[in-house]
């Protein structure tokens, strides 16, 4: 096979016979730095948990994937896919106000382009879910948010629309199957390209503690940082006074202790078996 990339989490292989095989590795990532050292287990977490969403919004979006009969060393954490011609745009779905939409919200009451009421804060529910996409920015630099009328120029108006409408039904699903298992699905991001006979796909992960926030319903608090069961831990504590690292420095994190990478994967474990039902078995 033959290496095509590899990002900050994914490697990506072309096969013989024009199919990639997507491997999902143990690294992490925040802010734009792969972090040291990885999180066991993430990338078999990852994909299996990928996996069974996909079989949840199958009646929602196509997806990419073909088979996971895959070689053995990439076992649990490769999958063979369709090739897709990605939209140019990170279609991002939020029901809650929190990261960089919260920083963007204080500044002037507005999400990519969508103005919201006074009086949220940290953590509050949107009166309805809402559309935030982003530019996708290379690989080390920050995604800049973008309207909806910015992605119609980007894309088309058709395309924008579908986009959108995608986007949310992704959502909308995943936070309705979550919240019966006691999770709050935050937001989530999804990655969309058109397969050989132009139909819009869905590809790369979907709804896991990467692309998403996931919070425990019964441990929500509107007006603080929320508990959750996705990568804000690891952020929350590059950010803390813990860690010792200055985000405007300009130099990389410094490696995560063990304690940190444990308690990463311990959420990450839990997240996959809340919502799947099923035990992790590493």
């Amino acid at each position: 096979m033959k290496h095509l990339h590899s990002g900050k989490v994914r490697d990506l292989y072309e096969t013989p016979d024009g199919l990639l095989l997507m491997v999902a590795s143990d690294r992490i990532s925040a802010f734009d730095y792969v972090l040291e050292p990885g999180i066991p287990d993430k990338g078999e977490i990852l994909t299996r948990l990928s996996l069974w969403w996909f079989e949840q919004l199958k009646d929602v979006v196509p997806n990419h994937v073909v088979s996971t009969d895959v070689p053995a060393e990439f076992a649990g954490r490769g999958v063979l896919c369709r090739r897709l011609r990605m939209v140019p745009v990170e279609c991002v779905a939020r029901g809650y106000l929190t990261g960089s939409g919260l920083v963007d919200y204080r500044r002037e009451g507005v999400v990519s382009g969508v103005r919201l009421p006074e009086g949220l804060t940290d953590g509050s529910r949107l009166p309805e879910p809402i559309f935030t996409p982003s530019s996708k920015a290379p690989m080390g630099e920050h995604d800049e948010p973008m309207t909806y009328e910015e992605v119609a120029a980007e894309v088309g108006e058709d395309v924008a629309e579908r986009l959108r409408r995608i986007t949310l039904d992704v959502y909308s699903r995943g936070a309705e199957i979550a919240l019966e298992r006691g999770i709050i699905l935050a937001d989530t991001k999804i990655e969309l390209g058109w397969d050989a006979d132009g139909v819009l796909t869905l590809g790369d992960e979907v709804l896991t503690p990467d692309s998403s926030r996931f919070w425990p319903l019964d441990q929500w608090e509107p007006g603080r940082s929320q508990p959750s069961f996705d990568k804000q831990f690891v952020r929350d504590w590059l950010l803390s006074p813990e860690s010792g690292w200055d985000r405007s420095s300009g130099e990389a994190p410094p490696p995560l202790p063990d304690e940190i990478v444990e308690r990463t994967r311990s959420r990450y474990v839990e997240a996959y078996e809340r919502l799947t039902g099923e035990r992790f078995r590493g």
